[in-house]
């Protein structure tokens, strides 16, 4: 018996198998068939598949001795000045091994690097073209500076949608035998935001107590409270019942182990579902949600600040 960790087990190995970035595959596939590719940098959220797009570069560009030819480095673990200059620059000026003409250097999170790092790897990514290509990855490109990202091809990751997600659910569901209702999919699905490694960690997670995935093992896994309970939390504001709609929030926030913070993109979320609330009162809930979000970031007591979010959807539901 294998334990593995499925976000590993499942991870594509072929173009084909990657989910959801046809966009972009499409482009990076024709790059590898004609052997010759620019510096790229890949922008998107987490778990939708940039470090796994990289790899497969690698591996159906340098076939076996791929690891050879490929370094992989974590720019938010590593983010100084002095990685650049010597682990990226040493690995940048060898010849590659076998018959491509240039190695690859994978920089993960490289919008974790400090501007000085950035700067010396712009000189790296124009000194050593004849023999390395860089693939960065990002969150944010706005926080990659521009004379980086005029030296790469550009490819904007998006999350998965609800099909593609599907998809990988339907695999990993076959593959580990579990049974998996419409309904626990599309809970599923909701609690990733379209994030594929955070879906294969909740199956993997729900699958240890049962072979069929039931919502509430979801729910607890992904740390969230039902939608049916946050609609009663509503119920009460529009009948203008405080104390119930304070105690039926706290009861969900002890239940389910959630923050401040959690309870208020929860809240962000359901709003646009309860009927009784005009799309203007919606709005301005909105609105409140997201002060009392930076309230909280900022360290504001969390209770005084859902208090006051209650009290304000309240007032606004009149």
């Amino acid at each position: 018996m294998t334990s593995n960790i499925w976000t590993e087990k499942y991870r594509p190995k072929t173009f084909a198998q990657v989910k959801g970035q046809s966009h972009v595959v499409s482009k990076v596939e024709a790059f590898v068939k004609e052997r010759n590719m620019p510096h790229v940098l890949f922008a998107g959220p987490a778990g939708i598949g940039k470090t796994t797009l990289s790899l497969v570069i690698a591996k159906q560009l340098f076939g076996d001795s791929w690891e050879n030819n490929f370094l992989e480095l974590n720019a938010s673990d590593e983010r100084g000045i002095d990685v650049v200059r010597v682990k990226v620059k040493d690995f940048a000026r060898t010849k590659a091994l076998g018959d491509v003409p240039f190695k690859i250097i994978y920089l993960d999170e490289c919008d974790a690097l400090t501007k000085e790092a950035q700067q010396a790897l712009r000189r790296t990514m124009e000194n050593y073209t004849n023999t390395c290509r860089f693939i960065l990855s990002c969150n944010y490109s706005s926080k990659i500076i521009d004379p980086i990202q005029s030296r790469c091809a550009v490819f904007k990751f998006k999350p998965l949608n609800k099909e593609d997600v599907f998809e990988v659910i339907n695999m990993v569901a076959k593959a580990e035998d579990l049974k998996i209702s419409e309904q626990v999919k599309e809970t599923i699905f909701e609690a990733s935001g379209g994030d594929v490694r955070r879906v294969q960690n909740i199956l993997q997670s729900s699958a240890t107590f049962n072979k069929e995935i039931k919502e509430e093992d979801v729910l607890a896994i992904a740390s969230l409270a039902r939608p049916k309970e946050l609609d009663e939390v509503f119920t009460q504001c529009i009948k203008k019942d405080f104390l119930a709609a304070r105690k039926k929030l706290l009861d969900i926030m002890l239940e389910y182990g959630l923050s401040g913070l959690d309870m208020v993109i929860q809240l962000q979320k359901e709003v646009w579902k309860i009927e009784g609330l005009t799309n203007n009162q919606k709005l301005e809930f909105v609105k409140n949600c997201g002060e009392v979000e930076f309230h909280l970031i900022e360290g504001s007591d969390e209770f005084i600040q859902l208090e006051s979010l209650l009290a304000r959807l309240m007032l606004s539901s009149e």
